[in-house]
């Protein structure tokens, strides 16, 4: 449930932000109107569009994050001392700090993409005909290449993105004073006098790929965890009609996203906070992954070696302990 609550959150943020991304180029369109057709129009396409061509739009969308890293590079930073800072960064364990290391850490190693990275592999072996457990059981060296490539690619491209994100409204926003930003049009309309319109234009259309490409991923999350641990049928390779439930969580969670909209919801906030719940979150997941994963009987020749599993523990301790951490200031 708080899985669900943070993606939703989420969610709602994102569809603001499209919103506010879209009137940043075009300030005419009404934001109502915007932020109701944004949530049909993904709705109707995670519905109704097959899933295989479905997945090879968001695999082409994320190319948009390099928006994101040209927005950086034409603000002109001063690199030397971004370069310096991201070795050494300076940690005052103030309030706002730990909120804020939790929640990059729960954005980043996220529980809604465990759920989605999973399931997204039962629907890829569907696909090509594996439609019994049986016939899905064990993976072979290139499955498992495949597998790799797909996830140490995507981290490496969400990561580089968030780093040029940080160095741009860090080095250019921070420097001149900005520092309460409530939307990410926000962010982009504070960069545009120091950074100039290139940065402005690649920052908005940045905003609006992103949510098209991370709102259907965020949604779907929830109706998998969901539809699972109820025992319903889910999943997007499956019709309306054959999956009532799945597709009735991905409706309310919009639904509540849209809603969140119209209440004064705040963004950025809103995205730390959802950001918190999942870094709250991950470290209960990831113990549970690495029992699961030094399990012989379960994962057979690709039992987790000791390396891998030490580094897993430390890992998750750290983010209990950075959870434990944020909940303390959360009510401090």
């Amino acid at each position: 449930m708080l899985l669900f609550a943070a993606n939703t959150f989420n969610i709602g943020a994102d569809i603001g932000s499209m919103a506010k991304g879209i009137q940043l180029i075009e300030p005419n369109f009404n934001f109502v109107g915007l932020v109701i057709g944004f949530t049909v129009f993904i709705l109707l396409l995670q519905i109704f569009t097959p899933y295989t061509r479905y997945a090879k739009y968001l695999k082409w969308l994320a190319l948009v994050l390099f928006a994101y890293i040209f927005a950086a590079i034409l603000a002109h930073p001063h690199w030397p001392t971004i370069l310096e800072h991201s070795v050494i960064p300076h940690i005052t364990f103030s309030r706002d700090q730990i909120m804020l290391i939790c929640a990059i850490l729960g954005t980043t190693i996220t529980p809604y993409l465990f759920f989605w990275q999973t399931s997204q592999e039962i629907e890829d072996e569907i696909a090509v005909g594996q439609n019994t457990i049986k016939q899905r059981m064990g993976s072979g060296p290139e499955a498992i290449k495949k597998m790799r490539t797909d996830v140490w690619s995507g981290m490496f491209l969400s990561n580089l993105a968030m780093f040029f994100i940080i160095a741009a409204c860090g080095s250019v926003l921070f420097a001149h004073g900005i520092t309460n930003i409530n939307t990410a049009a926000q962010a982009a309309a504070a960069l545009r006098p120091f950074a100039g319109n290139a940065t402005y234009w690649l920052f908005a259309i940045g905003i609006i790929g992103v949510g098209l490409l991370a709102i259907p991923v965020m949604a779907g999350a929830s109706s998998y965890a969901i539809s699972e641990s109820l025992g319903k049928r889910q999943g997007l390779n499956n019709k309306l009609k054959q999956a009532y439930a799945f597709y009735g969580i991905i409706i309310i969670s919009m639904l509540i996203g849209l809603g969140l909209n119209f209440i004064g919801l705040n963004p950025i906030k809103a995205l730390i906070y959802a950001a918190i719940g999942n870094g709250i979150v991950a470290p209960i997941i990831l113990v549970l992954i690495l029992l699961l994963a030094r399990k012989k009987h379960i994962m057979g020749e690709w039992v987790n070696g000791k390396w891998s599993a030490s580094f897993g523990w430390i890992l998750a301790v750290l983010m209990a302990i950075s959870g434990l951490a944020a909940i303390y200031a959360v009510f401090s």
